[in-house]
């Protein structure tokens, strides 16, 4: 061991302590700054509410350490609830602060992170090809995708540039709902979900709006779905499920009469009836934790697999109302998938 002589410390070592410090300083002030955040997409009333919730003056917690600043409008021209919409929104956010840009290339490098919010999943794996390649989180609003292999190809892009992503439901985080996810009080034998299901022809059917209540259903029963029965009415569409052990999960699609979000929980201790729709915070502090670093609050294998039973309600649906396995349908997507993304990023 080397000793200071005539009890002196050595100048490397004064040196060395004024770079430590001045590092410690810069990170001390870079971690003061809030976190970045642009918005892909200002089509949906997701863009104002989000973007309230984030750049609110009483912000608590991780809210408060991100804002929203930047943002590339998009929008569908043959999507009437786009195109009507985007302009509108649009406004709202210059009123709210936020930089307008041309493109989601030109918007990236003044943001940390990214919502992706366009109403037409369609759009989304084009749109977040930049955002995974530039490896910023990245939050995808519902769908994920207009249909199952585009879902895919946006996970094996993830895989391929090593940057996380999520997608939810606000109803999934609805503590109303969440709870049987949570709390594990009750073993959950079977449950049966309901929401409104409009459609939209350039969507996998239950992908435009019966998402809400297929994630309400996913959220209670898990994952582990391994058939699909649907029927489907101009009013109404039902889709059953059989998982691995038996257990059975119903979703009913809802387009005549009263409609509105729904659980019922069949545990063995008890049968529950609530899953209200609670409102946009509960998915907003779950994304604020993520792009700070956290984990994804929703695995990939139970967002694919909740669209991989959308699709093959779909296939179902095609096929006159028979029995599909999501096996096969997963199959069919995932070479879809890869050619895709062969072409798309090769």
């Amino acid at each position: 061991m080397n000793k200071c002589t005539n009890g002196r410390v050595p100048k490397f070592a004064w040196v060395a302590a004024v770079v430590l410090l001045s590092a410690l300083l810069s990170s001390s002030a870079i971690s003061d700054e809030p976190l970045r955040i642009g918005m892909v997409g200002l089509d949906t009333s997701h863009a104002p509410a989000f973007t309230k919730l984030l750049n609110a003056t009483d912000a608590k917690g991780a809210l408060a350490r991100m804002r929203v600043v930047a943002a590339f409008p998009g929008g569908s021209d043959d999507i009437e609830s786009s195109h009507t919409r985007v302009a509108g929104f649009t406004q709202d956010l210059r009123e709210l602060g936020v930089e307008m840009f041309d493109s989601v290339e030109a918007m990236l490098p003044n943001v940390d992170a990214v919502l992706l919010e366009s109403v037409d999943g369609r759009k989304h794996l084009e749109q977040v090809l930049p955002v995974l390649k530039a490896r910023k989180r990245v939050f995808i609003d519902k769908p994920l995708a207009g249909n199952l292999s585009d879902a895919i190809a946006i996970d094996l892009l993830s895989k391929k540039y090593d940057s996380p992503w999520f997608s939810s439901s606000s109803l999934r985080f609805s503590p109303s709902i969440a709870q049987y996810r949570e709390s594990g009080a009750s073993k959950v034998l079977g449950a049966s979900a309901w929401s409104p299901c409009s459609l939209e022809p350039s969507h996998t059917d239950l992908f435009w709006y019966g998402i809400h209540g297929v994630e309400t259903l996913y959220t209670a029963m898990g994952t582990g779905c391994q058939q699909v029965t649907r029927i489907h009415t101009e009013g109404t569409d039902l889709t059953v499920g059989v998982w691995d052990n038996g257990r059975v999960g119903v979703h009913r699609g809802i387009r005549e009469g009263k409609s509105g979000y729904g659980l019922v929980v069949f545990g063995d201790k008890a049968i529950d009836v609530g899953g209200k729709y609670e409102g946009y915070a509960p998915l907003v502090d779950r994304i604020a934790d993520f792009f700070l670093g956290g984990e994804a609050p929703v695995s990939t294998d139970e967002t694919l697999e909740l669209l991989t039973f959308m699709q093959a309600a779909d296939d179902s649906k095609a096929a006159g109302g028979v029995p599909v396995k999501l096996a096969d349908t997963w199959k069919t997507a995932l070479a879809a998938a890869q050619q895709k993304v062969a072409k798309l990023d090769p």
